[in-house]
């Protein structure tokens, strides 16, 4: 299993028409593969929209856009919308939630940590012995580690209610031994985002 991490840079202001097209779009596409998760942000860089997709392959993944393509329905009419665009592919930690359609939270907080070659294997390890004790406070929405793309990042995602009670539980995380995991010897660098879902999007 992989996830394909779409995230794109848009125009001041368009957030809302870019939403109402993807929406639009979106059933055609649902006949081939599902849709993982849909956000965009609120804190950090703004005007940003990440989807996230999960599939079986990157075989799986050409194969079923390509028979999305042929629908002509998509992708959206989103192209007057987006500044950038970037994508990953990533690999589930082994400790991760699969990707299902349910809600967790009004907010969800993507923390993209970048480490140094090699530090992965290290960093999954330091992380899955203390995530079950972390997962107690607030719930864990997904934890992948690139594998085609930005390399050397490991991302985790979490949601909460509102921004008081991210702030509530983060203070009392601290409060764990051994949370947050030991990894800042092998950390090049660290970003943060606040997103909201959609109101379409599976995980929410």
């Amino acid at each position: 299993m992989i996830i394909e991490m779409r995230t794109y840079l848009l125009k001041p202001g368009t957030v809302p028409a870019f939403m109402e097209r993807f929406a639009e779009g979106l059933p055609a596409r649902l006949q081939f593969s599902k849709l993982g998760g849909i956000w965009h942000s609120e804190v950090g860089t703004l005007n940003q929209v990440v989807h996230v997709w999960p599939y079986e392959s990157f075989e799986d993944r050409e194969r079923i856009g390509q028979a999305a393509r042929k629908t002509g329905k998509w992708p959206p009419k989103t192209q007057e919308f987006i500044i950038f665009q970037d994508s990953k592919i990533l690999q589930h930690a082994p400790f991760s939630p699969p990707l299902e359609d349910r809600k967790l939270g009004n907010i969800y907080e993507f923390r993209t940590y970048t480490y140094q070659p090699g530090a992965m294997p290290t960093v999954l390890e330091r992380f899955g012995k203390i995530i079950p004790e972390r997962v107690k406070l607030s719930p864990l929405a997904g934890a992948w580690h690139s594998a085609i793309g930005s390399l050397n990042q490991y991302i985790h995602v979490w949601a909460y209610k509102d921004s008081g009670e991210r702030e509530r539980l983060r203070a009392e995380s601290a409060k764990i031994p051994g949370w947050p995991p030991v990894t800042r010897e092998l950390m090049v660098k660290q970003e943060n985002a606040l997103m909201v879902p959609a109101p379409f999007s599976p995980l929410r």
